[in-house]
């Protein structure tokens, strides 16, 4: 299987979770977006990772990961998003020691907030982005085109409040769960975006 590296491409509130965010993943050399639940803490982590001028007054979990690594030469040299089941990524860290290469299970926004203190690369696999990415379509459209669609979008996707609640969904056709997927992506609502596509995955 082919791998497919990714870059961080921001973190948005959850809208439908309270204290979730999503991590959104943007492949390289394509369109794909690959969103993902991740905790409050977690994403306060990779956020203060990412804003380099930012210190904390004390070592993060992640920076004390960091320190204890760099004290006996451990190196992180790339992170591994593996596996989906079930709308879960599970991911790898691979390590380095003295030359001798370890693979570390790992949560997925653990990792990533390592990988980012490391500047380690992250990858996925080729079928799981076929599977869980999130492609942006850009079709360009006369303004009243655009407001013909959002009228017939509004029309035909089910009340915003049923969303973010797994069991309205299986009353809902594909047809359905894909205009809501493209509003949600439409809308940069990652996280929503993420669950509808869980939920057509489980059909498929």
């Amino acid at each position: 299987m082919s791998l497919v590296r990714l870059n961080i491409k921001g973190i948005s509130y959850s809208q439908t979770q309270n204290g979730a965010y999503a991590l959104i993943l943007s492949e390289v050399d394509g369109e794909r977006k690959l969103p993902i639940v991740i905790g409050a803490f977690e994403a306060q982590s990779i956020a203060i990772a990412l804003e380099k001028e930012i210190k904390p007054p004390r070592p993060l979990t992640h920076d004390l990961f960091k320190n204890f690594a760099d004290r006996f030469n451990i190196i992180v040299k790339q992170v591994i998003i593996h596996k989906l089941v079930d709308g879960v990524f599970y991911s790898s860290v691979i390590c380095e020691r003295d030359k001798i290469e370890e693979i570390i299970d790992a949560r997925t926004s653990d990792a990533i907030a390592l990988a980012l203190r490391f500047q380690a690369p992250i990858f996925t696999y080729k079928n799981i982005l076929d599977q869980a990415g999130i492609y942006l379509k850009v079709n360009p459209k006369k303004e009243d085109e655009k407001e013909q669609e959002e009228f017939l979008v509004d029309e035909l996707v089910p009340d915003v409040e049923m969303v973010g609640k797994e069991t309205s969904y299986k009353d809902l056709s594909i047809e359905e769960l894909n205009r809501m997927l493209e509003q949600a992506v439409g809308n940069e609502d990652y996280e929503l975006a993420a669950r509808i596509r869980d939920e057509i995955s489980k059909r498929e």
